[in-house]
């Protein structure tokens, strides 16, 4: 570890891990919630009854229960990884001297970001389309969605949930608004914008239908996304080091209040941060190395980070091919087979997309 990495709150190997976290909650969310006998999530609107369902089978639990907490629980990965952005975005054109935007640069800044998206969305778009294509109940696309994914602007149109697809591929869109939000108002801005934002995105929220089109319509967009995307800002400029007791005692706190808030609709807009404070806080917890060799969990974690944007991409298409055999009842036997595949999918496709050229910012 040099000295400027050592400067950082969060180490690269720490970075690393928390990807590993938050994309093994991604991708096993999005093959679980799609069984019928399993509690569903609340992401896009909040849904009571699921909550009520969450309950019933914390009290009755079942050889199910792994599946249906990673059903409810594990899209929360999506927060950690805006969490990351922001803060690795505050490290790389805040704390060196390295850019000095004009407005010029600011075209060039979306540009090679809108690149580096574009990047890892189009290999597994294509093969993922390739696969749907000859698999049972393939997608009807049309001209307009196609285009709008290439150019991530499908968010933004009318019932997202019918025009993005393969689902996950929301995240390329929201990233871009969330990269723009930053270039055009938060980047080296006060915390008074930052907090402000955050302020204005959720007042746009609490008054919406909590089952209803327009608050599933923002939260597919970036204004569902700057709570943990501002957290992320702010911990990269003001944060500061805690010691391990104090560490465990975040974790264990914001695991409570995750699942407490879970269960009322204002609260519920708030789990974001505590997803980000309990991830950050159960990383510092696991030693990151003991001698000169990694602690195995948080090795595994970091291998698992190294593959995060490969596995993103991949476990759409992997998702497609196995979820019939969970569907039909062999609900562990599809799940297994659906993890082996995509794990070793994902690192097929980390080595190619270590040879597609990347984009340069000038």
């Amino acid at each position: 570890m040099n000295n400027t990495e050592s400067s950082n709150l969060l180490s690269r190997a720490e970075c690393s891990a928390l990807r590993g976290l938050a994309i093994i909650g991604i991708f096993l969310h999005n093959y679980c919630h799609w069984l019928s006998p399993i509690v569903k999530e609340n992401e896009y609107t909040y849904t009571r009854d699921n909550v009520d369902w969450l309950s019933q089978v914390l009290l009755e639990p079942d050889q199910n229960l792994p599946v249906h907490l990673l059903s409810f629980f594990g899209h929360y990965g999506v927060p950690v990884f805006f969490f990351l952005s922001a803060y690795g975005l505050v490290m790389k054109y805040e704390k060196t001297k390295r850019l000095n935007f004009n407005v010029n640069g600011i075209l060039n800044f979306i540009r090679y970001h809108y690149l580096k998206l574009f990047k890892m969305m189009i290999v597994g778009f294509v093969a993922f389309t390739m696969i749907d294509a000859v698999t049972p109940s393939s997608h009807n696309y049309k001209v307009v969605d196609i285009i709008a994914q290439l150019l991530m602007f499908n968010n933004l149109m009318p019932d997202p949930d019918h025009v993005i697809w393969p689902g996950p591929y929301w995240f390329f869109g929201v990233m871009l608004q969330l990269y723009i939000v930053y270039r055009l108002l938060l980047y080296r801005s006060g915390w008074k914008y930052t907090v402000g934002a955050v302020v204005a995105c959720w007042l746009l929220q609490i008054f919406c239908d909590p089952e209803g089109d327009t608050l599933n319509w923002i939260r597919y967009n970036f204004m569902g996304g700057v709570l943990p995307f501002g957290a992320g800002l702010l911990y990269a400029r003001y944060g500061k080091e805690y010691s391990r007791p104090v560490y465990a005692a975040i974790t264990l706190t914001s695991a409570a209040l995750i699942f407490f808030f879970s269960y009322d609709y204002q609260l519920w807009f708030f789990i974001p941060i505590f997803v980000c404070s309990f991830s950050v806080a159960l990383i510092k917890v696991i030693p990151s190395f003991q001698g000169v060799a990694h602690h195995p969990l948080h090795f595994s974690l970091e291998w698992m980070g190294e593959i995060s944007a490969a596995l993103f991409v991949c476990h759409p298409i992997t998702r497609k091919i196995f979820i019939p055999i969970s569907q039909n009842g062999d609900i562990y036997t599809g799940l297994l087979l659906y993890i082996v595949a995509s794990i070793a999918i994902a690192w097929l496709f980390k080595e190619l997309l270590k040879r597609i050229p990347s984009p340069k910012i000038n």
